[in-house]
């Protein structure tokens, strides 16, 4: 991704990143709480000159960045009162406040483990952009922004993002707690990135994954009878997506993306989460989020561009055993998910290596692509496909 700051400043890559990104690093952040190994449950100034943009985003390094914040931060989060001071203040920042009206009286299990998600995720968020901004604010190497006026806005910008998250995190704890049910802590968190250029592509990245998913959850609130909270997630997309623009935007890409944005998951997200953001076995209860955590999909190929070619993907062979039964799936857009065989199938030492057509001609494969390894041939939507899932997501972004 090229930013609207000059990338000889800033130490930018040149090639397409595609998560899974790598997990080896040097810093991260640590949660409050014990320790407790858990897995998944069952199942404004001018003066800057822009650089060009790409058809792709570019690699996320494998390293991650090294800081020394911990939770809680200095203002008290996540230990924050309803109503206090504290609170006022994440309010005054985020340019707006916490709900007033209501959650209901009551919601079904499967409502709970959406919730408990949200949190996860936003707790992992605050997590992202307190980092970010410590360093664009401490000049830290990578992350030297030298326009005054172009720092100002982007500190500004994303002071008020990191406090919305703090709002969504608190917002969807508050629910649990309404419900009589424990609120999610925070974890230790990995980041692999180390230059603002790749922050901004990351966080655009998961931010499409967060989109999609809010998709899935407003879907099983409406299933579940729970259509009291579909008003308030769809506040929460409508929010994420203002902020994917400035994004797409920092990056010298339109703003929107797609007509309609890509599908997800709450497995994708929750497995994304954990495979590239998560120390394992740092989260002191996530056990109570009853979500399946997938295998790893790696994808390879690196400067993936907007056309139709063969990508490599692999995943460890710990529990594969033939590739019979498997297929490569694609979820882009509202479309029906593309299936591909594995062609070109290796097992060496203890990993799996195979391609796939990516067929970007075909079906306008911008944005985000989520990519997993299925049992099966053939699968009506998104949610089937996950429940097929043994090794994904895949995450890759074009244009």
């Amino acid at each position: 991704m090229r930013s609207i700051v000059p990338a000889t400043l800033l130490a930018a890559s040149s090639v397409t990143y595609a998560a899974p990104w790598g997990d080896n690093g040097h810093g991260s952040w640590s949660g409050s709480g014990n320790h407790h190994s858990g897995q998944g449950g069952h199942g404004g100034a001018g003066g800057y000159q822009p650089s060009s943009p790409s058809s792709s985003y570019e690699a996320i390094p494998t390293e991650t960045s090294t800081n020394n914040v911990r939770f809680p931060l200095s203002n008290g989060f996540p230990n924050i009162s309803n109503p206090s001071a504290a609170l006022n203040q994440i309010q005054e920042q985020a340019h707006g406040t916490l709900p007033s009206s209501p959650p209901p009286d009551s919601v079904t299990d499967d409502t709970l483990t959406s919730l408990r998600l949200i949190a996860f995720n936003e707790l992992f968020e605050v997590a992202y952009f307190t980092a970010l901004i410590q360093n664009i604010t401490n000049n830290v190497g990578g992350y030297q922004i030298p326009q005054e006026g172009v720092k100002s806005f982007v500190q500004r910008a994303l002071d008020a993002v990191q406090a919305q998250e703090e709002l969504h995190a608190l917002n969807a704890n508050e629910a649990l707690a309404h419900f009589n049910a424990d609120p999610i802590q925070s974890c230790e968190y990995k980041f692999p990135v180390d230059n603002f250029d790749d922050a901004i592509a990351t966080a655009a990245m998961f931010t499409d994954v967060v989109l999609g998913t809010l998709g899935d959850v407003q879907n099983d609130l409406g299933a579940d009878g729970d259509v009291g909270l579909i008003r308030l997630i769809a506040s929460v997309i409508g929010q994420e997506g203002e902020q994917n623009g400035f994004y797409r935007s920092i990056g010298q890409k339109i703003p929107s993306a797609l007509p309609f944005l890509t599908a997800s998951t709450r497995e994708f997200a929750f497995s994304a989460l954990n495979q590239n953001f998560i120390v394992p076995g740092s989260c002191p209860n996530i056990n109570t989020i009853d979500l399946p955590i997938f295998g790893a999909l790696n994808v390879l190929t690196k400067s993936i561009q907007a056309e139709t070619q063969d990508l490599q993907f692999s995943f460890s062979s710990e529990s594969y055993t033939s590739a019979d039964d498997l297929s490569l799936v694609y979820i882009n857009q509202q479309n029906l998910p593309i299936v591909e065989p594995l062609k070109d199938v290796e097992s060496s030492n203890g990993v799996v290596t195979f391609t796939a057509n990516f067929p970007f001609d075909e079906y306008l494969m911008n944005g985000l692509t989520i990519a997993a390894v299925a049992t099966g041939s053939s699968f009506a939507d998104v949610t089937a496909v996950a429940n097929a899932t043994l090794f994904g997501p895949g995450l890759i972004e074009i244009n």
